[in-house]
């Protein structure tokens, strides 16, 4: 009996040893500490007063927006035949070396009215021999070619269809705010309905420097090639641009892209409608460049003739200009950029800075009769009706001024009048500098020349 209780009492002392060794040495402590009192922050004064952020005005989403616009977005297909000239074809006797290929385009456009009027680019239609949109509900149509703005890089197309569409409301460019948030929506890389997000980065913006006429709204909203054409809108889901351009050294987008402001979007889209081509209003002013980097305005070079709306309104050489309609001018694509949504005849109030002293004219804006071709370095103005009886001539565009090498040598400038252009009749300035400058050289094909000289002769130039 003895012995069994010594066993017990053994067993028992050596069940509380290894106890409180397990609880000395294996199981960790739960500590649970329960403060009542904040701890006693550090402070520093400061001389200012933080700004308190409203946070009711800041957008938390887009979707009433994105609703407003993906079915306005198309996708649009252009089919162009073109003529490659292959050499070695040639060489080898394989005909002329002439032969047609199919080539196929993609982009975006935006649906602006419910009986089928769509806006785009210009170079996503260019040359194009088919033309097919695809609703956002995947139903195809082919769309015809209204008119074109190359030098803005706009395009109105039409499509036919009996069903109502939905369309964009356009919204007031000029009232974009540099950190406003926007959305780009569009098709890149056949991804139809696609919908990013940004801000506004910049307005008046131009590509190519101060002496440009662009002027670009600059957004960070992601668009990729494809996204041409698309719409660039507002939290309200109005079209405050058509998205253009992307700066990018591999072709995808990097942080940068350029739309085409409605205000000047909506003037094309008029005018086209209205007239047939675009109703280019100017001040009636050359602009000096020389010092435009110091320079916060336009500096006016020179006021040109007397039938100008500068002339007329006072402006003089040296002022620069620095506010229309009370919208601050800093560089020449800001100036530019109003100026391209306004009409010939239109009223404008310019502030000019003259010598110190802020002067305010109103100057009527007048017509733009002359035009650079950039294809052949020259100027081109239309011919008035005196000059028409005076020439005998019943149509024709005149050369003011040019720089083309070849045309010097053989004494072609200033005084010669353009008739025909690859045996198409020439009736004005601006249709001679369209014809002009969609040459290519690509082509092969030689460009044909008929001009009357001062003296009456006809002559011919090829290219």
């Amino acid at each position: 009996m003895k012995r069994v209780l010594g066993m017990a009492g053994v067993a028992f002392l050596g069940g509380v040893f290894a106890l409180g060794g397990y609880k000395l040495f294996v199981e960790q402590p739960q500590v649970v500490i329960e403060r009542t009192v904040a701890p006693e922050l550090q402070t520093v004064k400061a001389n200012y007063t933080p700004a308190v952020l409203n946070t009711s005005s800041v957008p938390t989403d887009f979707t009433e927006a994105a609703e407003k616009t993906v079915n306005t977005v198309v996708h649009v297909k252009n089919t162009a035949v073109k003529e490659v000239y292959n050499p070695f074809e040639e060489f080898f006797g394989r005909g002329d070396g002439r032969s047609k290929r199919e080539q196929v385009g993609t982009g975006s456009g935006v649906i602006i009215s419910s009986d089928g009027y769509i806006v785009t680019n210009n170079h996503v239609i260019e040359g194009a021999t088919d033309i097919e949109i695809t609703l956002n509900n995947r139903k195809k149509l082919k769309a015809n070619l209204v008119g074109a703005d190359p030098r803005n890089d706009i395009a109105l197309l039409k499509i036919d269809t009996d069903m109502e569409l939905p369309f964009i409301t356009f919204g007031n460019s000029d009232n974009a705010k540099i950190g406003e948030w926007v959305l780009a929506v569009g098709n890149p890389y056949n991804l139809n309905s696609t919908v990013t997000a940004g801000i506004v980065s910049a307005k008046g913006r131009d590509l190519e420097g101060n002496r440009n006429i662009e002027s670009f709204i600059q957004t960070d909203a992601a668009v990729n090639p494809g996204n041409s054409g698309g719409a660039l809108v507002n939290t309200r889901g109005e079209l405050i641009g058509i998205n253009t351009a992307i700066t990018s050294r591999t072709g995808s987008f990097i942080g940068y892209s350029f739309a085409v402001p409605s205000n000047i979007t909506k003037k094309i889209i008029d005018d086209l409608l209205e007239y047939g081509n675009v109703q280019e209003a100017l001040i009636g002013f050359r602009p000096d460049f020389k010092d435009a980097d110091q320079i916060e305005g336009v500096l006016i070079g020179l006021v040109e003739d007397e039938d100008s709306g500068a002339f007329k309104a006072g402006l003089k050489s040296g002022d620069i200009i620095k506010k229309i309609n009370d919208v601050k001018i800093s560089k020449f694509s800001e100036l530019s950029g109003i100026l391209k949504a306004k009409r010939p005849g239109e009223v404008v109030d310019i502030t000019v800075d003259r010598n110190g002293t802020e002067l305010t004219k109103s100057v009527t804006l007048s017509k733009r009769n002359s035009y650079n071709s950039n294809t052949l370095d020259i100027e081109l103005k239309d011919l008035t009706e005196k000059e028409k009886k005076e020439r005998g001539i019943p149509n024709g565009a005149k050369i003011i001024a040019t720089a083309n090498k070849a045309l010097k040598e053989f004494k072609v400038g200033k005084g010669y009048v353009i008739i025909k252009i690859n045996d198409q009749e020439i009736y004005s300035a601006a249709q001679a500098k369209e014809i002009l400058d969609n040459y290519s050289l690509k082509s092969r094909k030689r460009l044909i020349i008929k001009m009357i000289s001062p003296e009456g002769e006809v002559e011919r130039y090829g290219f």
